[in-house]
């Protein structure tokens, strides 16, 4: 049995992390990497309102987005 990637032209490498460096194989892409920081994004400003005492219908940007106007309008946090 080779140590290689089921992909691997050759099959002659002494290990699979040898056989994944040659191939320059890499994990994730860009558009993983997006949704990600995209994530992190919304996260950050869920975790900003929630200091604030706001409380956002949910972790997504829109919600946070309408929480905070909601409270900045009204002038104390809401939850909304």
């Amino acid at each position: 049995m080779s140590n290689c990637r089921t992909g691997c032209p050759t099959q002659d490498h002494a290990n699979w992390g040898e056989c994944a460096r040659d191939a320059n194989l890499n994990i994730g892409n860009a558009t993983v990497a997006a949704t990600l920081n995209a994530n992190a994004k919304e996260l950050n400003a869920y975790r900003d309102a929630r200091k604030q005492g706001i409380q956002p219908r949910s972790t997504q940007m829109k919600d946070i987005q309408q929480a905070v106007r909601l409270s900045d309008k009204v002038g104390k946090a809401v939850q909304a």
